[in-house]
C-alpha cells in the first residue's frame, strides 16, 4: 500500500469549508475484512474515537426490523446519521461500517477499503456461525468488490484507499500507513468537500 497522503485534489463545483480541525476516517469492508480489529487498533494508538456503526446500531436500537432470512436488523439510515452527527462535525472520529453510501461525504477525509482473500473471508464468517446464505452472499459481495465500487460512488477518488486485509501483518501495515497520513493532515484542503452530497 502506497503511504496515505492526500494531494489535495478536489473536486470541481461549489464546496463546503467545515470548521473541524481533526479528522474523521471511514474503515469499511465486507463483514469479516478487519474494520473492528483495524479500527480499535489505529484507536488506541491515536486517540481517535472508534465508532463501531453495528453495536452502536444494536444498543439504540437504530433499526427498523429485524430481517429474519438473514439474521441481521435492517438499518435506520436516518436515525444513524443523526445519533453520530454532532461526533462528525467535531472530528477525531473512526467510523467502522459495512455499509456506507447513505453518510454525507463531508463527514469523512479518509476512506480505507479493507479487502480479504475469498477463502480467508469464509473462514472468517463461517467462525461467526453465520448462515449460509449470509456466509456465500457476503464472499459473493467481495467477490464482485461491491464495498469498493460504493466507496468510488460515493466519495471522491483522491481520498479512497484499497488495501489487503488477510493477516496480522496487513492490519499493522494498515494502522502505520494511516498514522503516517494523519502526520500530514492539514486542515485547510481536508475539511473542503464539494456540495453535492451534504
Amino acid at each position: 500500500m502506497s503511504t496515505l497522503v492526500s494531494d489535495g485534489n478536489m473536486n470541481n463545483g461549489s464546496h463546503v469549508t467545515t470548521t473541524r480541525t481533526k479528522p474523521n476516517i471511514l474503515i469499511t469492508g465486507t463483514p469479516g475484512t478487519g474494520k473492528t480489529s483495524t479500527s480499535k487498533l489505529i484507536a488506541e494508538m491515536t486517540g481517535m474515537k472508534h465508532i463501531n456503526c453495528s453495536e452502536l446500531v444494536k444498543k439504540n436500537e437504530l433499526s427498523t426490523e429485524k430481517n429474519e432470512e438473514y439474521d441481521c436488523l435492517m438499518l435506520d439510515e436516518d436515525a444513524l446519521c443523526d445519533e453520530i452527527e454532532n461526533d462528525m462535525d467535531n472530528g477525531g472520529n473512526i467510523i467502522d461500517f459495512h455499509s456506507i453510501d447513505f453518510f454525507p461525504e463531508r463527514w469523512f477525509d479518509l476512506v480505507l477499503v479493507l479487502r480479504t482473500d475469498n477463502t480467508i473471508l469464509y473462514d472468517r464468517l463461517k467462525n461467526r456461525n453465520y448462515n449460509d446464505k449470509k456466509l456465500s452472499e457476503n464472499v459473493e459481495c467481495e467477490i464482485m468488490q461491491v464495498v469498493l465500487e460504493e466507496a468510488h460512488n460515493s466519495y471522491d477518488k483522491s481520498i479512497i484507499y484499497e488495501v489487503q486485509s488477510n493477516t496480522v501483518d496487513d492490519m499493522e501495515n494498515n494502522v502505520e500507513h494511516v498514522i503516517e497520513w494523519l502526520k500530514n493532515f492539514q486542515t485547510p484542503f481536508i475539511n473542503t468537500r464539494n456540495s453535492n452530497n451534504q
